[in-house]
């Protein structure tokens, strides 16, 4: 584990792979941390300088007081790619991550190399529907919401073979800061990216899952359709979180589409 202060936050995050190769930052979602790239990550560590890393107000970094902004969430990700000596990478990112991914992609297009957005858009749910959470969080904490995310982070399937490991990720959610979780809410409320789509010019690879309860597939299609010469694909029997409940088929999509990037 290593810690860092970047913007005046303390950023957790963890490096692994070849320190000479090219690098590619994981970016987490909404009430996780970056142990849910576990089965995924490591994949690529003979070929890449692979970052993962705890977004303010998640995991072991710090959590400042709310509202965040996207904007916030992407100089956080440059600054800790500024410590890390890093230029360029290419980024993967699920959800929010994705957004910060978008983000970083329009503010600083140099330094991207590459996206995939997992179980993301351009646009995330109403600002309606942000509100509402934003204000249960902040009445009553995490714990009444945990049942309904949970259903929309994973299958029916999911939920009755693997019960241990949903208990294992459902403490992840529960133990986070409401604070954190409800500033990010407000990121995702306020961020539209769509006006700002068609400017990301990087081989970008849009995922979805079939039975993804927070962004449905069509979401997702409907930003790789907004961004030029983006490729979408779907996994089946997945939903909101593939790099967990799917990872062997997230792997090989990555893979793919940084071949065809020629970053491998």
């Amino acid at each position: 584990m290593a810690f860092v202060r970047v913007n005046g936050v303390v950023l957790h995050h963890q490096v692994i792979g070849r320190p000479d190769a090219p690098a590619l930052v994981f970016n987490n979602s909404l009430g996780s941390d970056f142990r849910i790239w576990q089965d995924v990550a490591p994949h690529f560590a003979d070929r890449f300088r692979v970052v993962l890393y705890d977004k303010r107000g998640h995991g072991l970094s710090d959590a400042p007081p709310a509202p965040y902004s996207i904007d916030d969430h992407a100089d956080d990700l440059f600054a800790l790619l500024d410590h890390l000596k890093i230029a360029s990478a290419a980024l993967i990112g699920l959800s929010v991550g994705g957004m910060i991914a978008q983000r970083a992609a329009i503010i600083a297009p140099q330094r991207v190399k590459a996206l995939v957005l997992c179980c993301t858009a351009a646009k995330i749910g109403t600002p309606e529907l942000w509100t509402q959470r934003i204000g249960a969080v902040e009445q009553s904490g995490i714990e009444p919401i945990v049942e309904s995310v949970l259903q929309r982070w994973f299958t029916p399937a999911f939920h009755e073979a693997r019960k241990d490991e949903l208990a294992g990720w459902r403490n992840m959610l529960v133990r986070m800061p409401a604070h954190g979780y409800a500033g990010t809410c407000a990121a995702i409320r306020d961020a539209d990216l769509t006006s700002d789509a068609g400017n990301i010019a990087v081989p970008t690879l849009c995922v979805a899952g079939n039975q993804d309860g927070s962004t449905p597939a069509d979401v997702v299609q409907g930003t790789a359709n907004l961004i030029p010469g983006a490729r979408f694909k779907l996994i089946d029997g997945c939903g909101h979180i593939p790099c967990i409940e799917k990872p062997a088929a997230l792997t090989q999509l990555i893979q793919s589409h940084l071949q065809e990037a020629g970053l491998v």
